[in-house]
């Protein structure tokens, strides 16, 4: 029963789910359509409402490419490549494998989302060639489903948020320390019960994996026929500059020296702009001379353009949503049938709903943060574990939202249709953990 529902959902995604930009221009359909319909926004004001929004999440959408591309350029160092190579050693079976990858994706993705994302990918990317009968779309679902934990681990954006002094809410719910948060009973369950199962269940989906499309990746063999030689022998004083050891270890040095500095004075704070920031002079002093750098990072831009192009569509729904309210209305309609036991449950699904729409942690906070802790406060439920299930419905859905797999399919070489029905399966069965956490624990 189990595989036949696997490969149903495979042989769906495959045949009906376009690629993720056309997926993009798709939504931002529907939800003009929603607007004028359902809210008292007009065509125009729709388009408005879009066309403000486009640019809101430029920030972000650098922030992401420079991920992939950081990523890419640390990853290709002879010194990363064979840490990670060593570590797919681990991996002697297909079985193996999988379950290697979604371990070391979840447990990064815990750490920091972005940082999650490339390490997941890249790590993929050396598994397959330690275990080369493995099915590499599966493979790639697997690192991709440690996504799931992010928002309960040390990089979720809300819980940080709310217990910063001086947040947006404070006025109304004071600030909420993550003991009540991360490290409270029920987010700890749902989150070791992922680390647990989440690797048992993506090995459940080898049957049907097996069974399925396999494609061989491409990049195994670029790497052989590829394989292009630098010329480090200076011919002028230009060409001595740019394969200079020197220039990359005081450069790559003084990057360092700030990356000690930020954590000495901030902690754990392992925030997109630092992972990046590391990413960058680790990777300049790894690849040891400016030319060899270069090189690589004009390899690594090619694989940003999904996201920069992408990423404001994604802002433009998200306008629209929260401009129309759409948003405020989706979130009022669970509202209206919860009480204090089951307000968690449905604040839950209703976030997973808005996520679908509005992408991205910190933007859905502040969209449906002030109802949904009124809300909170008017019915009884606790303020902690209502913003923890807004942050995992927040979490739940990027399972089937191709705008978090950009970066990992960038970087895979794959499209969000080969990996997108093994995620719908990971979606089903992580609803279980997480209702129960929000429930019962």
């Amino acid at each position: 029963m189990f595989t036949h529902v696997t490969r149903f959902c495979d042989r769906i995604v495959q045949r009906y789910l376009p690629d993720a930009f056309l997926f993009a221009l798709i939504l931002t359909f529907i939800v003009f359509l929603l607007g004028i319909f359902i809210t008292d926004s007009s065509p125009i004001a729709m388009v408005q409402f879009w066309g403000e929004g486009f640019w809101d999440l430029l920030e972000f959408a650098m922030q992401m490419s420079l991920i992939v591309v950081t990523g890419y350029i640390l990853a290709n160092s002879s010194v990363v490549k064979s840490i990670l190579a060593r570590l797919a050693l681990f991996a002697n079976t297909p079985g193996q494998a999988i379950m290697l990858v979604t371990l070391v994706a979840t447990f990064a993705c815990l750490i920091n989302y972005g940082f999650g994302l490339v390490i997941g990918a890249l790590f993929a990317r050396h598994v397959v060639q330690q275990v080369p009968k493995v099915n590499f779309r599966l493979l790639v679902a697997s690192a991709y489903s440690g996504m799931l934990v992010w928002h309960g681990g040390l990089s979720g954006s809300i819980p940080l948020t709310i217990a910063t002094p001086g947040h947006f809410l404070e006025d109304m719910m004071g600030t909420i320390p993550i003991g009540e948060t991360l490290f409270s009973p029920f987010n700890l369950f749902i989150v070791i019960t992922m680390v647990i199962l989440l690797p048992i269940m993506n090995r459940l989906l080898m049957r049907a994996a097996d069974s399925s499309q396999k494609i061989e990746p491409v990049f195994t063999e670029q790497a052989a026929a590829k394989e292009e030689t630098i010329d480090d022998k200076p011919k002028t004083a230009a060409d001595r500059l740019e394969n200079s050891q020197i220039i990359s270890l005081v450069i790559g040095g003084l990057g360092l020296i700030f990356v000690v500095m930020h954590f000495v004075q901030n902690g754990l704070d392992l925030n997109l702009n630092i992972v990046n920031f590391t990413f960058l002079f680790l990777g300049i002093l790894l690849h040891k001379t400016p030319r060899r750098f270069l090189k690589t990072v004009s390899d690594a831009v090619r694989n940003a353009g999904g996201i920069i192009i992408q990423f404001p569509f994604y802002a433009g729904i998200m306008g629209m949503m929260v401009e129309s309210g759409l948003s405020d209305m989706m979130s009022e309609m669970f509202i209206l049938i919860s009480n204090e036991a089951t307000f968690p449950l449905f604040t839950f699904i209703s976030a997973a709903i808005v996520n679908f729409f509005v992408p991205s942690g910190g933007g859905q906070w502040a969209v449906q943060g002030p109802i949904m802790m009124s809300a909170a406060y008017e019915i009884g439920a606790e303020p902690a574990r209502i913003a923890m299930a807004v942050a995992w419905g927040d979490a739940w859905t990027n399972m089937i939202q191709p705008f978090w797999t950009l970066p990992l399919l960038a970087i895979a070489g794959l499209k969000v249709r080969d990996i997108m029905g093994f995620c719908v399966i990971i979606l089903i069965w992580s609803f279980i953990p997480i209702a129960i956490g929000l429930l019962f624990i």
